[in-house]
């Protein structure tokens, strides 16, 4: 069987597998997450400008009440057990040609994304349980009087980004001293050395990526973009030769496309912050592997745009004292122009689609 046929049969095992065992881990994932009432206590009151949240009420308030958070756990927990499933596997017939072919467990390209994976989601899961336990008694512990006061709230926007930037200075560090990367591929221009600035520009990228995270605001919406966009770096990945990378992206897809299957209206659960960073930092080193940053703004068009919605709104607000956008991410402005939400998220993920196919033709091009 030709190498070229054994990869892609490789890539595509590793999604199919992936989004059969999320598929099977939903039931015991529900029942935990109902059992325990873990959601938001009390709708959000207040936007991020700190103005009022009408429109967000109107379409949106009753189904976050009984609606779990934490369902982002399905995907990166399934990716995870996967990975060191058939590692496992490859280790105890290691002369089983098939098992030693679909690990993808590999030190030079998936160890750094899947350390990310794992350690950004502990961080967004941390903010998610803050906010969907309810506040206790006070302590008379300093340090517990500290914790109580994020209890059903979460962490402060202020507070996230930190430690995204934190996630982001480790593997900026370890991009440029540990792996020597000092240059990044302009298409049509090639390689261009940058130094030292690649350090900032991890980090800033990062940052800038997590930030489209608001998109998770609509049944559906975020699990079809983040679906769309690690399908187009897996089959750069592919073509690039970085097979166990490209199955990895593919394993992240097809739990991802499993979680979506119950997130469609009327979700069973919401992705939160542990799906959100974990995604999103996880993409930011998949998109620097690859050499594919410089698409990303094409491939992640929707993740662009709803973030530059956010800040357009709050700069005008700020500046003019007048709304650009009825509501702010940018679905939720067609939401209060009226259009039903399965026709917002439709149509986003048509322009996902089309916008993850032009990025991958940019980048091949070039």
């Amino acid at each position: 069987m030709p190498e070229t046929t054994i990869n892609v049969i490789k890539v595509f095992a590793a999604g199919i597998f992936s989004f059969f065992l999320a598929f099977s881990m939903t039931p015991a994932l529900t029942d935990f997450l109902y059992k325990h009432k873990l959601w938001k206590k009390k709708t959000k009151e207040k936007a991020i400008d700190g103005g009022n949240v009408e429109y967000f009420r109107k379409f949106h308030a009753k189904e976050e009440i009984k609606t779990p958070r934490l369902g982002g756990l399905l995907i990166w927990i399934s990716v995870i057990l996967l990975t060191f499933f058939l590692f496992i596997v490859s280790f105890l017939f290691k002369d089983n040609f098939w098992a030693d072919k679909l690990n993808f467990l590999s030190r030079n390209q998936t160890w750094l994304p899947l350390f990310t994976l794992f350690s950004a989601s502990i961080v967004g899961l941390i903010d998610d349980l803050l906010q969907v336990l309810e506040k206790s008694k006070e302590g008379s512990r300093k340090i517990i009087k500290k914790i109580n006061n994020y209890i059903g709230q979460g962490l402060n926007l202020r507070y996230r980004l930190l430690l995204v930037f934190l996630i982001g200075s480790v593997g900026a560090w370890w991009f440029y001293f540990r792996l020597g990367y000092d240059s990044i591929y302009i298409p049509f221009a090639g390689d261009v050395f940058i130094g030292a600035f690649y350090i900032p520009l991890f980090i800033v990228a990062m940052i800038a990526i997590y930030s489209g995270g608001v998109i998770d605001g609509i049944d559906g919406l975020s699990a079809g973009t983040l679906a769309s966009i690690f399908s187009a770096y897996g089959a750069i990945s592919l073509f690039q030769g970085q097979i166990d990378l490209a199955a990895f992206c593919f394993a992240i897809v097809g739990s991802t496309l499993a979680f979506m299957w119950f997130n469609i209206p009327p979700a069973r659960f919401y992705m939160g912050e542990t799906g959100i960073i974990g995604l999103t930092a996880t993409l930011t080193v998949v998109a620097f592997l690859t050499n594919g940053i410089i698409v990303l703004p094409i491939i992640g068009i929707l993740l662009v745009l709803t973030s530059a919605s956010v800040i357009i709104q709050l700069l005008s607000k700020k500046i003019f004292n007048k709304k650009v956008f009825l509501a702010a991410p940018l679905h939720h402005h067609f939401e209060a122009k009226g259009w039903p939400h399965y026709k917002v998220t439709m149509r986003f993920w048509v322009i996902g689609v089309v916008a993850a196919i032009f990025g991958m033709a940019v980048h091949f091009l070039g």
